[in-house]
Formats: structure tokens, C-alpha cells, sequence
């Protein structure tokens, strides 16, 4: 890192008018420019030990789910693989189906929308028509009936 930032974790004139500024804002944000000020020459370090860790988090993870994706390996009872297998073919041919129920039910949601839309819209254009073939009365001052 080098020591001619503008911006670094020193006590530079830049750093303190950001800290009284961020102060003078909205005080967590002093709070924070006074934490980067005190200790942030360690967050290099801080930073490099949360992505290992994330890192071997992730590729532990990685190494349990393998075996459920894609190259299954085997368990070494061939009866137990072949049952396995089975099961897992058997619970894909479901999915399918319930896929397709749900694709279905999709285009029968829609076609429900549709028929309702159209019926609105019918009885829109018929009440606007019969507005429109309401006689009119002359003149600009409404009859009373009475």
C-alpha cells in the first residue's frame, strides 16, 4: 500500500476533515472514517484471513454436494448404487411431470385472465355505447324532474 494516498489510515489532514464530515452528516459515518483512521492498516490482514476462510468454507462445500451432482461415485455396494440410481431417475421422471402440471395450470391462469379481461372490456364498450346512444337534451342547464 503506499504511503501517498490521499486517503489512507493516518492521522492526515484529509482523513480528520472526512472523520469531522462524516461527523457532522451522520455520526456512524465519523465513527467508521475514525475506525479506518485507528485501525485500518490492519484490514490487508483482515481481509486476506475472511477469503481464506470463505475459501475453505466454500470448498468443503464443494466436496460434500459433489457426489450428489452430475459423476455420482459409488459407494462400493453395487446393489445400494443401482437402487440409488433408480430413485434418483424415478424422482426426475416426477419433476417432469410436475413441471408440466405447473405449465399447465400457467396457461389455464392465463386464459382465465384473458376471459376476464375480455369480458370486462365487453361490458365496458357496451355501457359506453349505450351512454352514447342516450338522447341527448339541449342546452347547458340540466332539466329537473320534480
Amino acid at each position: 500500500m503506499t504511503q501517498t494516498a490521499l486517503i489512507r489510515p493516518a492521522w492526515t489532514p484529509a482523513t480528520i476533515a472526512l472523520m469531522v464530515l462524516g461527523f457532522m452528516v451522520f455520526w456512524p459515518l465519523g465513527l467508521a472514517m475514525l475506525a479506518y483512521i485507528i485501525w485500518g492498516d490492519r484490514l490487508e490482514g483482515f481481509k486476506a484471513d475472511v477469503n481464506r476462510a470463505t475459501d475453505n468454507f466454500a470448498c468443503s462445500f464443494r466436496k460434500s454436494t459433489s457426489g450428489m451432482q452430475g459423476a455420482r461415485t459409488s459407494s462400493g455396494n453395487a446393489a445400494f448404487d443401482d437402487w440409488r440410481d433408480a430413485e434418483l431417475a424415478r424422482l426426475d421422471e416426477e419433476r417432469k411431470k410436475l413441471d408440466e402440471m405447473r405449465r399447465e395450470f400457467d396457461q389455464h391462469m392465463r386464459d382465465l385472465r384473458m376471459a376476464r379481461d375480455r369480458e370486462e372490456f365487453d361490458r365496458f364498450m357496451a355501457n359506453r355505447q349505450a351512454s352514447q346512444n342516450k338522447p341527448r337534451t339541449s342546452g347547458s342547464v340540466p332539466e329537473i324532474d320534480g
